[in-house]
């Protein structure tokens, strides 16, 4: 069977996020996926495989971290759409059912895809005792991302603290269901960005992911609501570095990005 390699949100080969990407005909043994992950090796795998016609959608997927499955994961999805597009496998939009109910990837003429994501639900809480000392700085603000995203939002005071950050990552677990996602307004938006983040998840084997779609979906109303414009873009200014272009539509949220296939070939054991 074919497995890709993708790299998501950019639109050049060694940047954004890399998921591995493969087509089956249905879901093994969940023991026989997380290996392949594992063997994969990048923050996501996506599985996925073609459903009957006539349902609520049209593919199901499935996300696999090194260690685990996620509930949600953008760059992984935007992956697998850009693959079934590429490929010809699937043409327009497509429905995808997922643990997060289904999502809808359309893709555009210039090759970018928008994701149709729920928006995450956002509740300020008290900024956690030791999180500083483990972030290896001051958040302002800190809010609780709900179960689907399960992420805890820091807002940092400006973007130079955001892309100095080196974290504990051990310590930094214990403050989140999932991880840390840290964020500031960018400092010159006139560089294309209206605010910035990195990303870290040590509870699911990924120490800083390098552009997540995900934490989007908080990032987006979080900043929304202080910018005043529904429709923005972040960058995730991990190593890699990527954007995403955000479009706050009430409970949905919509995710932009293009993605670039840099690796292609045949998984040998089945």
């Amino acid at each position: 069977m074919r497995i890709r390699i993708v790299d998501a949100f950019t639109d050049r080969p060694f940047a954004g996020n890399p998921a591995g990407v493969l087509l089956l005909d249905a879901f093994p043994e969940d023991d026989w996926l997380q290996k392949v992950a594992l063997e994969v090796n990048h923050a996501e795998t996506a599985f996925a495989h073609r459903l009957p016609e006539g349902g609520e959608a049209d593919w199901a997927l499935r996300w696999f971290t090194p260690t685990t499955e996620v509930a949600m994961c953008g760059h992984a999805t935007l992956a697998t759409a850009h693959v079934l597009r590429t490929t010809g496998a699937h043409e327009g939009p497509v429905r995808f059912a997922t643990r997060s109910g289904v999502l809808i990837a359309t893709p555009a003429e210039d090759g970018a895809i928008t994701l149709d994501f729920p928006t995450a639900p956002l509740t300020a809480v008290d900024v956690p005792d030791g999180i500083a000392g483990a972030l290896g700085a001051e958040p302002r603000t800190a809010y609780d991302t709900g179960p689907n995203v399960g992420d805890l939002v820091l807002e940092l005071a400006d973007e130079k603290t955001v892309r100095a950050l080196a974290p504990d990552h051990k310590a930094l677990g214990a403050h989140s269901a999932r991880g840390i996602i840290a964020t500031a307004r960018a400092e010159d938006p006139a560089r294309g960005y209206d605010f910035v983040s990195r990303c870290f998840f040590p509870n699911v084997g990924i120490d800083e992911d390098p552009v997540t779609g995900s934490a989007h979906t908080a990032l987006a109303p979080y900043w929304s609501e202080r910018l005043g414009r529904p429709d923005l873009t972040g960058l995730q200014a991990s190593p890699r570095s990527g954007l995403v272009r955000t479009g706050l539509r009430g409970d949905r949220t919509l995710l932009t990005g293009h993605a670039v296939t840099v690796i292609e070939g045949d998984l040998l054991v089945r």
